[in-house]
């Protein structure tokens, strides 16, 4: 009886067990359908999407077209960027194992997959997403896609399209027409779009005499053009060359002796073509170096059809080329090197540069290379950095050579003894004995800091920021011409500080604005600071070392610099509208700096003299048309004599106040009365130096060929 009334729960409860299952049943059901529905939805699309994609016949590639670059006005073509030099060649006519090296550097398994590589957008992915290199995962199929057919704009949209034509074309197109057309449209560099251009650039030789080693190295330039470039980072050419043969060893490509055979050839030098003779070239190149920092991609800058519009004035441009030519050295000029850059104050707009001779011999940038001492073109920052710390131009300071200070013996220029002498004095005269005593009183650091805010980079040669000491206000850092230029331009702009730029603006081929310049500005000084600065310059033309300036016709402040051993000579100066910043400097053959002694016919090369005179005649011919401007009149309290100098201290080495003369020493006890040291306002009061005015201090007229025996200028000095 118990079982047959049990028999019947057990039933219903199976039932029950059965119904609480099937919901189960239905969710996982209407999941696998939805997953179904889902996939053959995309499937259908991409089907349609890969219908609707055509592919362009090599006829329909577009050409290659020419990235213009302007002058200021935004209408004279200055020069262009990239003239393309593909040549197509047969894939036969390309040896085996360049092909292979080829595919060893781009596309391992080029042959195996089916246009896109999941694999390889996979790794991409994954290293992106942890950190590691920066990865496309594109295959060659989609690179020829892209560079062939599509924009060079980083969107998914434009990788969904490329993808797509990537598909397309392997199944309307063999993949050794692929490597084809992919070979003869990469850019390799220099110019040289496909591996044919690539072979003659780098080689010399046509594509079908290259060597597996030759090969190679054209295959590890492709992901880097100009990064990977020999003369741009051979070490880093070296280190991608031994990974694509190394991986044609994992490939079976290569067997590991002829790996072990295999040696780093010998490249080319490049050489410059004549479109970019004279200042061109580094007037383009320092164009081109902007737009890569901008990220504009390399492809779109050699071919994308853009019009940029330069900061170059055209006018002055020409002043810079013909001042060094008119007025600069003309004999003893082996291994010299002269550069000069000029800067809108204000806005940071480079307006014209002479990086050298001939761009075509020699492309190093003087105008832009840090390799020249800058010498008491530092003093400067210093003569700021008391200001702040409220020490006037009247102050009084050891004009005397040698001197001490803390440990460190300096000279001035000839060993010359000035005796007291006024803030104001030792700025016109260019004193190192004062300036270095002014830096021990108000902190090198300070000085220092007043140099990174008008502009001079951190990472300056020889400014050890962590390392500090008293020579720093010497010049001992080796800034550029154009670091130089744009941190005298603060002093001008009354202490706004602007970076540099030598782009105005970038327009697409469609008229499109792609970029425009915005003066990025930052409030280094206080104005009072910077037109007291600029007074103290303004009278080292007038009354000091940088009088052949005078000559200009119009308010000029500046400054000399000549360094250790007459190894460079500068001299930075400014008006209200333009800085400007010149300087010469030698070198060995093998690129060691020398003595200028001889340079013109001087025994000594100052700043005050061959600089000086190109920069006079080049502001000159910057300047024509302009308004005559003046400067801001300095704050009086930068004039005034420094309050509460004592009269007498009671011993020796007691604390005397910034900038006031030191008094005689009375002690305490004495019934002697204290005198009361007289500080004099107007400099003039102060004693004259004792010898006659140096050449240096005159007028400096250069001539093409000096005769006789030039007056040689002397100015500042330099430390024992």
């Amino acid at each position: 009886m118990s079982e047959s009334r049990r028999k019947p729960a057990q039933r219903g409860s199976a039932r029950r067990t059965r119904a609480a299952a099937r919901p189960e049943r239905h969710w996982v059901r209407w999941t696998v359908i939805t997953v179904l529905v889902v996939l053959a939805l995309g499937v259908a699309v991409f089907a349609f999407l890969l219908a609707r994609t055509s592919v362009p016949t090599p006829n329909e590639i577009a050409t290659s077209e020419a990235t213009i670059v302007y002058w200021s006005d935004g209408t004279t073509e200055l020069g262009r960027l990239g003239e393309s030099t593909r040549r197509s060649v047969a894939l036969d006519d390309v040896p085996l194992d360049v092909q292979q090296a080829i595919l060893s550097a781009e596309d391992r398994s080029f042959y195996e997959h089916g246009g896109v590589s999941p694999i390889g957008i996979g790794r991409a992915v994954w290293n992106n997403v942890t950190g590691g290199s920066t990865q496309g995962g594109s295959t060659i199929t989609q690179q020829y896609a892209k560079n062939a057919f599509l924009t060079q704009e980083r969107s998914w949209d434009r990788k969904v399209k490329e993808a797509l034509l990537a598909i397309k074309l392997e199944t309307v197109v063999s993949k050794d027409e692929i490597l084809e057309n992919y070979l003869n449209t990469i850019y390799f560099g220099r110019g040289a779009y496909g591996i044919e251009a690539a072979a003659i650039a780098y080689f010399g030789v046509p594509a079908s005499e290259l060597t597996l080693d030759q090969g190679a190295v054209l295959a590890a330039i492709i992901k880097s053009p100009s990064g990977l470039a020999p003369e741009e980072d051979l070490p880093a050419l070296e280190g991608r060359w031994e990974y694509v043969l190394d991986g044609m060893v994992e490939q079976g490509w290569l067997t590991p002796k002829q790996r072990r055979a295999a040696e780093f050839p010998k490249i080319k030098k490049i050489k410059a073509k004549n479109r970019l003779g004279g200042q061109t070239g580094f007037l383009l190149t320092m164009v081109e170096q902007q737009l890569s920092d901008l990220g504009f991609d390399e492809t779109e800058i050699q071919r994308g059809g853009l019009r940029i519009t330069s900061t170059f004035d055209r006018k002055a441009q020409r002043a810079a080329t013909a001042a060094v030519k008119k007025v600069g050295p003309s004999s003893g000029t082996d291994g010299l090197r002269i550069g000069l850059a000029s800067v809108r104050p204000g806005t940071g707009e480079v307006v014209a540069i002479y990086g050298g001779a001939d761009f075509i011999d020699d492309q190093i940038n003087n105008a832009t290379r840090q390799f020249a001492q800058a010498g008491s073109t530092f003093k400067p920052f210093a003569l700021a950095a008391a200001t702040e710390q409220e020490v006037p131009m009247s102050s009084v300071w050891n004009g005397d050579s040698p001197s001490t200070v803390d440990g460190y013996t300096f000279s001035n220029y000839g060993d010359k003894s000035y005796g007291p002498v006024t803030l104001l004095q030792a700025t016109e005269n260019s004193i190192n004995s004062a300036y270095v005593e002014l830096e021990s009183q108000i902190g090198v650091e300070s000085v220092a800091d007043a140099a990174v805010r008008a502009g001079v980079p951190k990472d300056t040669p020889g400014m050890d920021l962590a390392d500090l000491n008293l020579t720093f206000v010497l010049g001992t850092a080796s800034p550029s011409g154009l670091d130089m230029a744009n941190a005298y331009a603060t002093f001008a702009a009354r202490g706004q500080m602007a970076g540099t730029s030598v782009v105005l603006r970038v327009v697409g081929p469609n008229d499109g604005l792609l970029y425009e310049y915005q003066p990025r500005t930052s409030s280094a000084f206080d104005s009072d600071v910077a037109d007291t600065v600029t007074y103290g310059l303004n009278r080292v033309v007038t009354n000091g070392t940088g009088s052949t300036a005078l000559a200009l016709g119009r308010p000029a402040a500046a400054k000399t610099g000549t360094t250790d051993d007459n190894k460079s000579a500068w001299f930075v100066g400014y008006t209200p509208q333009l800085s400007t910043a010149v300087l010469m400097a030698k070198e060995d053959a093998a690129g060691l700096p020398v003595s200028l002694s001889g340079t013109g016919g001087l025994s000594t090369v100052t700043g005050g003299s061959y600089p000086a005179a190109i920069w006079t005649a080049y502001m000159t011919a910057a300047l024509e048309g302009l308004p005559v401007e003046d400067f801001p009149e300095p704050p009086a309290a930068a004039l005034a004599p420094p309050e509460d100098c004592p009269g007498s201290i009671a011993n020796e080495g007691d604390p005397v106040p910034v900038g006031c003369p030191t008094p005689q020493v009375i002690p305490e006890f004495s019934n002697e009365p204290s005198p009361v040291a007289t500080l004099p306002v107007d400099p003039s009061a102060l004693p004259e130096p004792t010898e006659s005015q140096s050449p240096d201090d005159a007028l400096f007229t250069p001539t093409p060929e000096p005769t006789g025996n030039p007056v040689e200028p002397t100015e500042e000095a330099r430390p024992e």
